[in-house]
C-alpha cells in the first residue's frame, strides 16, 4: 500500500485520454495528488502491494475497463471485495456502453459508470465534473 496521499488514481491504459484527463483536473487545480498507472496489474500492486493494505487509499479510483494484464473490471472487484478498501469511491472511465459491462460493474458496486464522450468539449466538462464532486462536494467517510 502506498504510504504518501493521494486524491485520484487513475488507471486508464489510452495515454491520449489519460493527459487529457489529468490536463482538466490540474486546471481546476483537482489533480495535485495524482498517481496515474497504465493498466489493471500496476493497480493492484499499488493498492495491495505484497499483500498488505493499511497505508493512504485514494480519494477516488478512475478506472478504465478495457486494459492490459488485469482489466478494470477485475480491479473493481478486488477493491470492494476488500473490507479495507470497499469503502473508497471508484468510478468506471470508458468507452464501453455495453449493458452486461455496466451491470456487472453496479453488481460489484461501483459508485459511477461514465461512458467517456467523443466530443473533447462533453470530455473535459465531465472531467471537470467528475473532480469537483468526487474531491469537493461528496464527504467520504473517515
Amino acid at each position: 500500500m502506498n504510504h504518501d496521499p493521494v486524491d485520484i488514481l487513475l488507471v486508464e491504459d489510452n495515454i491520449d485520454d489519460a493527459e487529457l484527463t489529468i490536463r482538466e483536473l490540474r486546471k481546476h487545480r483537482l489533480a495535485n495528488n495524482l498517481v496515474h498507472l497504465k493498466d489493471g496489474e500496476e493497480a493492484l500492486t499499488f493498492l495491495f502491494g505484497s499483500g498488505k493494505v493499511g497505508g493512504t487509499l485514494p480519494k477516488l479510483v478512475l478506472l478504465d475497463i478495457q486494459m492490459p494484464k488485469v482489466n478494470g473490471i477485475e480491479v473493481l472487484q478486488q477493491i470492494k471485495s476488500n473490507e479495507l478498501t470497499r469503502a473508497t469511491p471508484v468510478v468506471i472511465l470508458t468507452s464501453s456502453k455495453e449493458d452486461p459491462d455496466i451491470r456487472r460493474c453496479y453488481g460489484l458496486g461501483v459508485n459511477s459508470y461514465i461512458v467517456k464522450p467523443v466530443n473533447f468539449e462533453q470530455f473535459t466538462e465531465a472531467i471537470r465534473n467528475l473532480g469537483l464532486y468526487w474531491l469537493i462536494l461528496n464527504q467520504p467517510p473517515t
